[in-house]
């Protein structure tokens, strides 16, 4: 199966009960556009009713990004409220779509910005060694608003408040990552999707019932603080954002400048 932007593929030899979803812009570093968007929608609402697939694998095409955020290509109109912003990331997550069987998300190079919508409502995740984590909102006048609260929940809030305010000053490398619980495992780039797949097949392999009961037992047990957090989310977004054209003007004047982000 193939939508714009996605491939998914379901692995039926033995019944494994395993998909794998694929961010498939390679070229554009996995960025997700608009079609993207609500093709990710559409394939966690599908899962829902697919009695086949047990368990997924989040993953991007090539090594050099697991998903780089919005597309800088993407236009969004906006409401003139500074209370309210419309995020077209705001519905690409599992959980977003009520899906309850578990993500596995395997991170195959750079994950940033809007990448973590999809980290953050992921079970676990597997990175290869090379792999790098970074939040450019800051840098490029932007508040990272549900980036951050979807990292404060998986990362000592220290490292989340660093990673979200250097920018794209600092990348957080895959070791650092795992250190700090953020990264479940860690293998080599030819080794990342066998491991996300052993892992994703271990967990279909159960009584499909038990595990997506554990998995809403898992994020009953955040879930307050989180909607309570997303729901400031827009207001800040609004109030803290640059115009768009001074957002633009600051990306442009990055590229190619400056030194090369530190990796700790």
């Amino acid at each position: 199966m193939t939508a714009p932007g996605l491939r998914v593929e379901r692995h039926v030899e033995g019944a494994t009960g395993v998909a794998v979803v694929t961010l498939d812009r390679e070229r554009k570093h996995n960025a997700i556009d608009l079609e993207t968007a609500a093709a990710l929608a559409a394939v966690w609402r599908e899962f829902r009713y697919d009695d086949g697939v047990r368990a997924i694998v989040l993953t991007g095409a090539g090594r050099a990004a697991f998903c780089t955020g919005i597309d800088r290509g993407v236009s969004v109109p906006q409401p003139s409220s500074p209370f309210s912003v419309d995020d077209p990331l705001v519905a690409i997550g599992p959980k977003a779509n009520d899906l309850w069987k578990p993500v596995v998300a395997a991170v195959n190079g750079m994950a940033c910005g809007g990448a973590f919508y999809l980290l953050g409502e992921s079970e676990f995740i597997v990175s290869s060694s090379s792999a790098t984590y970074f939040d450019p909102h800051t840098s490029y006048g932007m508040v990272s608003a549900y980036e951050a609260i979807y990292m404060a929940q998986r990362m000592p809030f220290g490292e989340a408040a660093r990673m979200s305010l250097m920018g794209t000053a600092e990348r957080l490398s895959a070791r650092r990552a795992y250190e700090i619980g953020l990264v479940s495992e860690l293998a080599g780039p030819e080794e990342l999707l066998p491991a996300a797949l052993r892992a994703a097949g271990t967990l279909a392999g159960f009584p499909t019932e038990a595990v997506q009961g554990t998995v809403r037992s898992l994020w009953a047990a955040k879930q307050a603080a989180l909607q309570q957090a997303l729901a400031q989310a827009p207001g800040l977004v609004a109030l803290g954002n640059l115009a768009p054209e001074r957002q633009a003007e600051l990306f442009a004047g990055r590229r190619g400048a400056g030194p090369e982000p530190r990796i700790r």
